[in-house]
């Protein structure tokens, strides 16, 4: 094997193992995401090109490439607007940092601006569930059972930190503090960023039995709270550990609660959680710090979300002969004075 340009792969290399996590403190999930990014532009370059992947270079990473690969994803993979160009934002990134390192390969970089990220419509859609179907979906682990005790805990601590799913796993024993009598929960979020999350006296109840039960010490900072056992040996808990049986307790829920949606996954968990809280009044500005949103605009989907659900029970209540159903054609045609008046111009 004969790599054609040792130069792009030593930056590549680079890029993801020194300069993401170390000098720019990304996240493993962030890094995970850059390079994944960076392997599937590799790969659709080679498969489209019939060469090996060792095969690419610099010369290889061009608007016209790009441009291929953006079609690629919309035709065939059928990905959304802000998938594209979150791919896109990943190519550019290695470039920038790139031209940065060396500057006369800057070039690399400022062609590939021209390439624009795709004008994505602000999704305003947010799928969350009932309080009902959430008690109904938390009545399904059997707490006297080892496991699902665990699995219990984690839903519970789920909903009531409005944590993202990688937060819950990525927590450590020592993250769990009681002052006086109010407790709360250090979340790592996105960034590096850490915040205190109040949980309730009951979920810190849930914690203090989880971790007695499991023989975990309150004072370790080095292994997760969440963790699965094989041969013996902790392994902390995977995405997919609490993808599968959150599964198979949403399947039984359903048989006992008709308002569990079609397809309940983790984050609906945080949605949920959000929703919930705007509904009892509590201000988006606090549910915004809460969640660890760095900007309030993305916090007011919840308001939508409560709003338009609103707006179409109303609909629904209203019967089909009520003034406000008619078109309209069979209305009245008012004057301009009358109009004014109807809207307090007058």
């Amino acid at each position: 094997m004969r790599i054609k340009d040792t130069m792009f792969y030593g930056t590549v290399r680079d890029y993801l193992t020194v300069y993401l996590p170390l000098q720019k403190e990304c996240s493993p999930n962030t890094v995970k995401s850059y390079r994944e990014g960076l392997n599937l532009f590799f790969s659709f370059i080679a498969e489209s090109k019939d060469i090996r992947i060792y095969q690419i270079g610099f010369d290889d990473i061009n608007p016209e490439n790009l441009k291929d690969f953006v079609s690629w994803l919309q035709e065939e993979r059928h990905c959304g607007k802000t998938t594209i160009n979150q791919r896109i934002a990943i190519i550019r990134a290695f470039l920038k940092y790139t031209g940065a390192r060396f500057p006369d390969m800057n070039s690399y970089y400022v062609k590939m601006q021209q390439i624009p990220f795709k004008k994505a419509e602000k999704d305003l859609t947010v799928d969350f569930f009932s309080e009902k179907a959430l008690e109904a979906i938390l009545k399904q682990p059997d707490p006297h059972k080892k496991s699902e005790h665990r699995n219990l805990f984690y839903l519970i601590l789920l909903y009531d930190t409005g944590a993202r799913n990688q937060e819950i796993l990525d927590l450590r024993p020592t993250d769990f503090v009681t002052i006086g009598k109010s407790s709360h929960v250090v979340i790592h979020g996105k960034g590096n960023k850490t915040r205190c999350v109040p949980i309730m006296n009951k979920t810190m109840e849930h914690f203090e039995s989880y971790i007695k039960r499991f023989s975990i010490d309150p004072r370790d900072s080095d292994t997760t709270v969440f963790f699965t056992t094989s041969h013996e040996c902790r392994h902390p808990m995977s995405d997919d550990n609490v993808a599968r049986f959150l599964k198979g307790y949403v399947a039984s829920a359903r048989k006992e609660c008709d308002e569990i949606p079609d397809k309940v996954t983790p984050h609906m968990f945080r949605h949920s959680r959000a929703v919930h809280l705007y509904r009892k009044g509590v201000p988006l500005v606090l549910i915004s710090e809460w969640l660890g949103h760095s900007n309030l605009e993305t916090t007011l989907i919840y308001a939508y979300a409560d709003t338009e659900m609103k707006r179409k029970a109303i609909e629904a209540a209203t019967d089909q002969n009520h003034p406000l159903r008619k078109k309209s054609a069979d209305a009245r045609e008012l004057s301009d004075t009358d109009f004014k008046k109807a809207y307090g111009l007058l």
